[in-house]
C-alpha cells in the first residue's frame, strides 16, 4: 500500500523537495490563469477549521475546485461540529477520512496535525495549529522571496512582531535553513521573543541570525521585511498584550530609508502595523503574496494526490 503524503510541519521539506514544488506552482499559475482544469474530478477535500481563517480556508478551497474536485467542511469547527459534543479529534478524523480524499485542518493546539494524521486514512494538510506551525503560509512566502527575486541563497530577511505565538515565523524560519547564506534578523517586543527551540534549529543549521530591536537601522540593509500582526488572542493577559502592541509599524517613513529593491510581507491579516499608505508602494508585496497561496496550495493537492 502507497504511504500517504502528509503537510505537517516545515522540517519536513529538503531544498529539492521545495525546488520541486515551486515548479510546480508556476505550473499551476497557468492552469489557474486558463479557469483551472478537470485533474481531480472526483476528489473530496474536507476543510477543518477550529480556528478563524479567511486566506488559507478560501484559497485552498479555490484551490480544490481549480483542480476540479469539491470540497465539505466547516469553519468553526469547535461550535459546528461533534467536539462540542466532547468527541475527541482522533475520532472525528477517522470519520471524516471515510468522507473524503483529503483533510486540511486548523486547529487550536500544537501538535494536533500530526494527531490527525497518526489516524487518518487520507492526506492531512496542517493550516495551523495553535502557535505552532503553519507550513503551507511559509511555503507560499518562500515562493514569493524566490519569484520576486529569482533567488533565496543569501536573503536577508528581517521578521517583526509577534514571534512567539506568530507560528508562521516558526514555519518560515525552518524552511529558510535550506539555503545558503541567508541572515535572519529577529525583531520584536520583550515579551514575544523568538522561541528558543526555534534558534536551536537555526544553530543546528549553521543559519546566521541575530534578535535586535534596531528595526530603524536594519531599513537600509534588510532585504525582506517579514511583518506580523501581534496576535491578541493568543495572549495570557491584556497587559502582556498591551507592552507588545503597537512597537514596530512599517510606515512611510521608514519605506523612505528601505532599498529600492525591498520586500514587504506580511501572513495577514494586519491589524495596523503596516501602515495603508505602504500599499501603493511597488516594495508592499503582500497582497500579491496572499494570490501565490492559491498556486502553492493547487501544487500540494496535487502532490497529496499523486
Amino acid at each position: 500500500m502507497k504511504s500517504l503524503y502528509h503537510v505537517l510541519g516545515a522540517k519536513q521539506f529538503d531544498r529539492e523537495e521545495l525546488e520541486q514544488l515551486f515548479n510546480s506552482a508556476k505550473a499551476m499559475e497557468v492552469v489557474a490563469g486558463e479557469g483551472g482544469t478537470q485533474r481531480f474530478p472526483n476528489k473530496i477535500m474536507s476543510t477543518l477549521f477550529f480556528e478563524a481563517s479567511t486566506r488559507t480556508r478560501f484559497s485552498f478551497e479555490s484551490a480544490m475546485h481549480r483542480l476540479g474536485g469539491r470540497v465539505i467542511g466547516t469553519e468553526n469547527a469547535s461550535q459546528f461540529s461533534s467536539a462540542i459534543k466532547g468527541e475527541t479529534l482522533e475520532d472525528m478524523i477517522r470519520i471524516i477520512a471515510g468522507y473524503s480524499d483529503l483533510i486540511v485542518m486548523r486547529h487550536t493546539d500544537i501538535g494536533a496535525a500530526k494527531r490527525a494524521a497518526a489516524v487518518s486514512t487520507v492526506p492531512v494538510i496542517n493550516a495551523g495549529d495553535g502557535s505552532g506551525e503553519h507550513p503551507t503560509q511559509a511555503l507560499l512566502d518562500l515562493y514569493t522571496i524566490e519569484k520576486e527575486f529569482g533567488g533565496i541563497d543569501g536573503v536577508h530577511i528581517a521578521m517583526i512582531g509577534d514571534l512567539t505565538y506568530g507560528r508562521t515565523v516558526h514555519s518560515l524560519s525552518y524552511l529558510l535553513a535550506n539555503y545558503r547564506n541567508v541572515h535572519i534578523s529577529f525583531i520584536s517586543p520583550d515579551n514575544v521573543r523568538i522561541p528558543s527551540y526555534v534558534l536551536q534549529y537555526l544553530d543546528e543549521k549553521g543559519i546566521s541570525y541575530e534578535e535586535t530591536a534596531d528595526l530603524e537601522g536594519l531599513a537600509k540593509t534588510a532585504d525582506v521585511f517579514y511583518q506580523t500582526r501581534i496576535q491578541k488572542e493568543r495572549f495570557p493577559s491584556p497587559e502582556e498584550y498591551t507592552k507588545a502592541e503597537g512597537k514596530y509599524i512599517i510606515d512611510r517613513n521608514l519605506l523612505d530609508t528601505m532599498k529600492d529593491k525591498a520586500m514587504i510581507l506580511h501572513p495577514l491579516p494586519r491589524a495596523g502595523e503596516i501602515h495603508p499608505d505602504v500599499d501603493q508602494d511597488p516594495r508592499a508585496a503582500y497582497f500579491r503574496q496572499a494570490v501565490n497561496g492559491l498556486y502553492i496550495r493547487m501544487a500540494l493537492i496535487e502532490k497529496c494526490f499523486s
